[in-house]
């Protein structure tokens, strides 16, 4: 089989997408165009890479296998791309980094300081959550991610940047929310609002509960953080979120953060990487900040390790 650089990045565009259509849009080629290389590469292997079951494309078994082999060649030219850079003594280059859908509140800042330090850097940012993170890290995809508890299972290379304390937040008129060191066991009789299950913030609130031998009385699964922020202002129950997601809610006198033994939740903000991945000088200077200085830049105190 002889496949060129140009077939594997239209397959691979349209492989991702599962559409011919936008995958002409992002390559800004013609649809014929891209449905052309596609076909050439059919006729390359001998076997169908798509079929179309009503209006919908879907990859054959093939198709996974070459869609496996051209993320893999694209993810190598992007590295040699970047050790290249390295040899011209060169901060440039592109940033693939995945964050958890509550360290959005605060990475994009970070960015920014990042981006004035070297400008010319290109950062590529995915908000998503914590299923999609463990895939992208499982399938080497993204340089960095940034994430609460990293998976024990997984083989990566993780450390603490910053205290990532979980709250319990009602709004301004709950009769709870003049009290001070409310007992953990009075949470009994509240109805809290809670993220869904998977979500890093759900299963640590789950172990907490239940290391204080205390039932967690859920009222509904949201989403989003800005659901339950919206949802606890209703009076619709108590939630339970990460205090950097509060800081204009509490500044607004919108939400409290109420006064409970043993809260807050310690936790921390990771940033990681498969172990053994060879990263960019632009994915190593940006780890490096993190460690070094995010914590100081958002929070002003030191982390502590767990």
């Amino acid at each position: 089989m002889h496949f060129t650089l140009r077939q594997f990045r239209v397959f691979e565009a349209v492989a991702s997408r599962l559409s011919f259509t936008q995958a002409a849009k992002a390559l800004h080629l013609s649809q014929p165009a891209v449905s052309m290389q596609v076909k050439l590469m059919e006729e390359q292997v001998g076997l169908p890479l798509f079929e179309q079951i009503g209006k919908q494309i879907y990859l054959t078994e093939a198709g996974q296998e070459i869609y496996h082999y051209s993320r893999a060649i694209g993810q190598l030219l992007s590295e040699a791309e970047e050790v290249i850079n390295e040899l011209k003594g060169a901060h440039r280059g592109r940033l693939t980094i995945s964050v958890a859908s509550t360290a959005n509140y605060f990475v994009p800042t970070l960015l920014g300081i990042f981006h004035e330090r070297f400008p010319d850097v290109t950062v590529s940012l995915d908000v998503t959550n914590r299923e999609t993170l463990l895939k992208q890290l499982e399938e080497n995809e993204v340089d960095l991610v940034v994430m609460g508890q990293p998976p024990k299972e997984m083989n990566l290379e993780a450390g603490a940047f910053m205290d990532n304390p979980l709250v319990v937040i009602a709004p301004p008129d709950h009769p709870l929310a003049q009290e001070k060191n409310i007992p953990m066991s009075r949470m009994e009789d509240e109805v809290f609002l809670t993220r869904e299950r998977g979500s890093g913030t759900r299963s640590a609130v789950e172990r907490f509960f239940n290391q204080h031998g205390v039932q967690l009385n859920t009222g509904m699964e949201i989403a989003s953080n800005e659901a339950i922020k919206q949802s606890v202002q209703a009076g619709l129950g108590l939630g339970l979120l990460s205090r950097d997601t509060l800081e204009m809610e509490l500044a607004l006198n919108k939400l409290v953060i109420l006064d409970v033994e043993d809260f807050p939740i310690l936790r921390h903000w990771y940033v990681m990487h498969r172990k053994g991945k060879r990263l960019s000088t632009v994915a190593q200077a940006f780890k490096q900040f993190l460690l070094e200085e995010a914590n100081t830049l958002l929070h002003d105190k030191p982390v502590q390790q767990p």
